[in-house]
């Protein structure tokens, strides 16, 4: 029994901190932390109410590693579960570091000045926590993390070689706005309107924003729908970590709606991440745009339809050539019935208590800092079939 500190009040802290007091096994404690306590408190009520677990809740900038230092050292939690932003991977890694306690998170580092993300920021703490004797977990969302595990696990039962890679990740969704992201808009958006990237025999290879793409028919009565290339932080790490892979590719679906939306945006500047002048201040254009969107939470309620979000895999077996597909179907409406959250959230959530689990209870351990891949994927499939997300695993022809 351990006791979980989550730092981030968003969509997926709330669904974290359900997660979470639904394994009291594990998380025999549970603080919630953000830089607008009211948040903490909202989410701490739904938590109470569901499950009668009580999740005490502390105002914290995780951008002040002091800050977050003398909160660890406070209330004295087993590992920090980083729900905040990216650009605060960092600061909590200081944090961990110095208040010697457990890390984990679900997607890598971005610097605030520059829309890119690269592990290699992290990758960097490996020494330190090796020293510390801590662990650190990178990515335990579900892309990346439930897709690296994914790889893993056909790795391990169905490949002696993977060659080719496609993650495909597809939210057949509604909610009825003209626009809206369904996570953060401003990362949401960073992300997508960076040039594509893929790796191909050796080498990483580059398109321009959103001008690959291809149909993908979906499993579940979901069908085909239009997926465009993108670059996502989990082919980073996968590249080194699959035997004999030659290709690897991320795509995502849009609706046209949403991509004729984002073309205005981006063509009037709303998109743009320098700060311009207005009124005799600096604003940062895409901060305005967040401020102005819907907040992705309220969108739960409105959300009806499915994800859907799965590996591809082709490669070697026994001198056969093999193709195997890797997915979880998750419905936005049984989200929201448990958690009170659209499934954007839940994906990423759910994954990052098993991870933050199988830390705590010893299954997963190790010394410096970890991609998903790099441990042992069965116990993670298995609690992915235990708390909300199971998998199905198709042999193609």
């Amino acid at each position: 029994m351990a006791h979980v500190l989550i730092i981030g009040a968003g969509g997926v802290g709330s669904v974290v901190a359900h997660k979470c007091a639904q394994v009291p096994g594990v998380f025999s404690e549970i603080s919630l932390a953000s830089r607008t306590k009211a948040k903490c408190d909202a989410i701490a009520a739904g938590v109470a109410k569901r499950t009668g677990v009580t999740v005490s809740t502390h105002q914290l900038d995780a951008d002040v590693v002091a800050e977050t230092v003398a909160l660890i050292r406070k209330i004295k939690p087993e590992l920090v579960l980083n729900v905040a932003l990216p650009y605060q991977d960092l600061p909590l890694m200081d944090a961990c570091l110095e208040a010697g306690v457990d890390y984990l998170d679900t997607a890598n580092y971005e610097p605030p000045e520059l829309a890119k993300f690269e592990y290699k920021y992290q990758w960097a703490y490996r020494d330190r926590f090796q020293q510390a004797d801590l662990m650190a977990l990178l990515g335990s969302g579900f892309d990346p993390g439930v897709t690296n595990v994914f790889c893993a696990w056909a790795q391990k039962h169905h490949f002696d070689e993977i060659h080719e890679l496609d993650i495909i990740d597809c939210n057949a969704g509604d909610h009825g706005q003209h626009f809206a992201t369904n996570f953060n808009p401003e990362i949401n958006i960073r992300e997508i309107t960076q040039r594509g990237r893929y790796w191909e025999h050796g080498e990483w290879l580059e398109t321009d924003p959103l001008s690959w793409s291809m149909t993908y028919d979906f499993p579940d009565n979901i069908g085909p729908k239009k997926c465009f290339l993108l670059y996502h932080e989990e082919l980073e790490s996968l590249v080194l970590h699959l035997k004999g892979l030659k290709r690897a590719r991320f795509w995502m679906t849009f609706s046209d709606q949403y991509l004729t939306h984002l073309r205005v945006l981006e063509n009037v500047g709303m998109t743009g991440i320098k700060p311009v002048e207005y009124e005799g201040r600096a604003i940062v254009p895409l901060k305005f745009l967040k401020a102005v969107l819907p907040e992705p939470a309220s969108l739960g309620p409105l959300t009806k339809g499915k994800t859907c979000i799965g590996c591809l895999l082709k490669g070697i077996k026994d001198g056969r050539e093999k193709k195997l597909y890797v997915y979880n179907i998750c419905r936005h409406e049984d989200a929201y019935n448990e958690v009170g959250s659209q499934a954007i959230s839940y994906t990423t959530g759910v994954p990052a208590m098993i991870g933050a689990m199988l830390m705590l209870n010893g299954t997963w351990k190790g010394r410096g800092v970890f991609n998903m891949e790099m441990l042992d994927p069965d116990p993670f499939m298995a609690a992915l079939n235990l708390h909300g997300l199971p998998w199905e695993a198709v042999e193609l022809a």
